[in-house]
């Protein structure tokens, strides 16, 4: 599966609460999926090392999951910790690429 063709939007939406965010990510044949992820402050820290904005680690982690499954099989509503409990290398694959992109 070829991520690049994917289009990957973060939005924080000014109707969710603080944390959650609407992400939507669309295909080249325009058919598109919408997820609302719920990041906290302590789980972006733990990610990031506050390195990079929740949009970019938002970003980032559905092109991980894109690497791995469809669209239509990422969960409509998760907390993005829980990435790492069905793909264990997820937090060392973030923390290195979002350390890449800050060098």
């Amino acid at each position: 599966m070829n991520t690049s063709d994917h289009e990957v939007r973060v939005a924080q939406l000014e109707e969710l609460p603080e944390g959650k965010f609407e992400v939507a990510v669309i295909s080249p044949d325009g058919s598109q999926s919408k997820h609302t992820v719920t990041l906290s402050e302590q789980g972006h820290h733990q990610l990031t090392n506050g390195m990079a904005s929740p949009e970019t680690l938002l970003e980032q982690s559905f092109y991980f999951l894109l690497e791995r499954e469809p669209k239509e099989s990422i969960l409509p509503s998760f907390d993005l910790l829980i990435i790492g409990k069905y793909f264990p290398e997820y937090e060392g694959t973030m923390r290195r690429i979002l350390s890449a992109d800050n060098a």
